[in-house]
């Protein structure tokens, strides 16, 4: 176990800007996570985790040969946490993108366009994770995957549900090569109920928080679902509704 003491060491300033830039994270091909649960969930599922950065006297489970391992001062930590309350310890992992296939083998999944909140796309990955569906594909203006609190927030799904980042016209092309219709939530005249529409198979695209499905998303839509509510409320957090139209698949 290695001891550092200096906020300006090369490893801690490597960490702070794995927490803060996309563009840094890019560039070395590393993402950071932070929590004790966390490491369990990557270890648990094989993740390619490269350091493990703990606050003095915090024991550490068996860590595979090669992970560098270092205790650091409680403020130290604090310095270099992307959580303004750090847990005991931050890791982080190299970054081993799933390649988008030619075709998608499964039943189910999850397509998201412009969900900009990272907190929402780690729930939606975590909640593609709970209902069996077998990936996740990221459209343009999405929250960068390797976000921190996208991380944080799917809790620990992305170590073991394969994310994929393509273009509209890459998924509408890909879902039609799978024979998998395309599912938007959305309203419009042709919209089906919840209720009727049988979501066993296929993608399922979600718009943003804000203005939902672009209208290009839409027309390549083969079909629309909604989901039936009350009156009184125009539409639901972009996360509440992929849960919701995820577990009538899953049903």
């Amino acid at each position: 176990m290695e001891r550092i003491t200096s906020r300006s060491n090369q490893l801690l300033t490597h960490i702070r800007k794995l927490g803060t830039s996309r563009a840094y994270r890019r560039e070395k091909g590393e993402y950071l996570c932070d929590g004790g649960k966390l490491l369990e969930e990557a270890l648990r599922w094989s993740a390619p985790i490269a350091a493990v950065v703990c606050r003095e006297g915090t024991a550490l489970p068996p860590l595979p040969d090669g992970v560098r391992q270092v205790e650091v001062p409680a403020d130290v930590l604090a310095s270099v946490s992307p959580v303004e309350t750090p847990q005991s310890l931050l890791f982080t992992v190299r970054m081993e993108g799933a390649e988008t296939p030619e075709t998608l083998p499964g039943r189910r999944y999850l397509a998201l366009e412009g969900v900009q909140d990272p907190g929402n796309v780690g729930t939606m990955i975590r909640t593609a994770d709970a209902f069996d569906a077998d990936g996740v594909l990221l459209l343009e203006g999405c929250a960068d995957l390797y976000n921190p609190k996208t991380i944080r927030s799917t809790m620990g799904a992305v170590f073991r549900r394969p994310v994929y980042a393509c273009t509209l016209e890459d998924l509408t092309a890909l879902a039609g090569r799978s024979g998998l219709p395309l599912w938007g939530a959305a309203l419009r005249e042709d919209t089906e109920d919840l209720r009727q529409a049988d979501l066993r198979r296929g993608v399922i695209l979600i718009g943003s928080e804000g203005r939902g499905l672009s209208a290009a998303a839409l027309a390549a839509c083969g079909r629309t679902v909604k989901i039936p509510m009350s009156g009184r409320c125009e539409s639901l957090n972009a996360a509440v509704a992929a849960a919701v139209l995820l577990w009538e698949g899953y049903r």
